[in-house]
Order: structure tokens, then sequence, then C-alpha cells
């Protein structure tokens, strides 16, 4: 898919960090599939880091995920909060998700190995609602979302350290997403070196569930 006659969708001026494959998805996913560069200051990431490190180190890169979906990462799932992180968390939640929308209690933390990578997949309805948003950090990659009746419709997000992105409705259900993996890392020409990523995942409810309903498979972007 790395051609250079790719479309951009331009979400600054000057700057893109979404791509897709026609002005079609580009603008059936314009609001469905999102990108807010430069979220976090550097201040901002490195509170998170900092606090998600030690709990991090506890566990062990692991290579074969419950749904086949994910290679090289530990994760975890994090509840307390240092009150400056919980204030980052709010601002998600209020750039992310609607007033009517609960959010599940816990936030999925996933930690990826330089040469770790998340396959193709479509999170179940049963386990996340129809609104997620992921904080990345340290390392840049590339996010890639596919249509799964039409392969030919595709998208790309452009995922810095700091970016937010936020995937809702038809970009959660009726397309797949992936971050590729280091050797196929490109954003059109654009190499996308890829190093140790984490990204802190906020999910909404999904109908007919408690916010701190047990034993719900995390979303894995």
């Amino acid at each position: 898919m790395a051609g250079s006659g790719r479309l951009a969708l331009r979400t600054l001026p000057g700057l893109g960090w979404v791509r897709g494959s026609g002005p079609a998805v580009l603008s059936r996913l314009r609001d469905a599939a999102v990108v807010r560069p430069g979220f976090l200051s550097a201040a901002e990431e490195e509170t998170l880091r900092r606090e998600l490190e030690p709990e991090l180190r506890r566990r062990r890169y692991e290579y074969d995920h419950w749904d086949a979906a994910i290679h090289g990462f530990r994760e975890t799932e994090k509840s307390r909060w240092s009150e400056a992180s919980r204030a980052i968390l709010q601002r998600v939640q209020a750039a992310a998700f609607g007033p009517g929308q609960t959010l599940l209690s816990p936030v999925h933390v996933l930690d990826l190995e330089p040469q770790g990578y998340i396959k193709p997949h479509v999170d179940s309805i049963k386990f996340c609602g129809a609104t997620i948003a992921g904080l990345s950090l340290l390392s840049s990659s590339v996010m890639r979302l596919v249509h799964t009746q039409e392969p030919g419709e595709w998208l790309e997000l452009l995922l810095e350290p700091g970016s937010l992105y936020i995937l809702r409705g038809s970009a959660r259900y009726d397309f797949s997403h992936e971050i590729l993996r280091d050797e196929e890392s490109f954003f059109g020409e654009r190499r996308i070196p890829r190093g140790r990523r984490i990204s802190v995942i906020c999910r909404s409810l999904p109908e007919g569930m408690g916010p701190g309903e047990p034993g719900q498979p995390p979303a894995a972007c």
C-alpha cells in the first residue's frame, strides 16, 4: 500500500496524519477515525510513562495473545491513577466521548516491544462499546484500517508520541485495525521507525454492561 498515488486528508496546515484509498473513505471516516497530534505535552507524556513504568517492568513480554491478535507485548488494566494522570484522562474523556457515554473503569495499557505488532482484527462488541481512544507514548507507529468486506478501502493513521487517536462507529465495526510491524512501518513513502510503544486506551461501555463488570478482554490497539 505504500505508493505515491495515495490520497491524504490533512488535519493541520502542511501536515498530514490520516491517509486513505480515496475521497469516499476519507469522507466516510472523517469523524470516525481521528488523530489529534500533540494532545499531550512532553511533561504529560513523561508523567504517564513514569507512573506506568514500575508496573510494566514487573511483567514479561508475551508472544501469544488470547485471540492471537498481538505479538511482543505486555499489558495491564489500571484503575488507580495519580491526580496528574487522572487530569489527563479526563481530558481524553472530554475530547473523545459523548456526554451520554459511560467509560469502562479500568484503562487498558498496552506495551509493545520494538519488534512487537498488532495483527488486523475487529474488536468484539461484547467487550468494548462504540468508541475507543488511545494515547501514544514513546514511539511513532502506523495504524492501518481496512474495510472487512471491501479490502480496497483503507485508511492509515500516523500516531506520533503524545498524540490521541479516536475510533468510533463504522471505523470500529466495519474496518479491521492493526499496528504495523517495524519492517512494514511506512506512512506513504515516509519510513516510520518503530521503537517501544505504550498506548493508554480508554473504552466506552458496551450496551447493557456495568462499568465495573470484571473479566472483559481489552481492545488491542
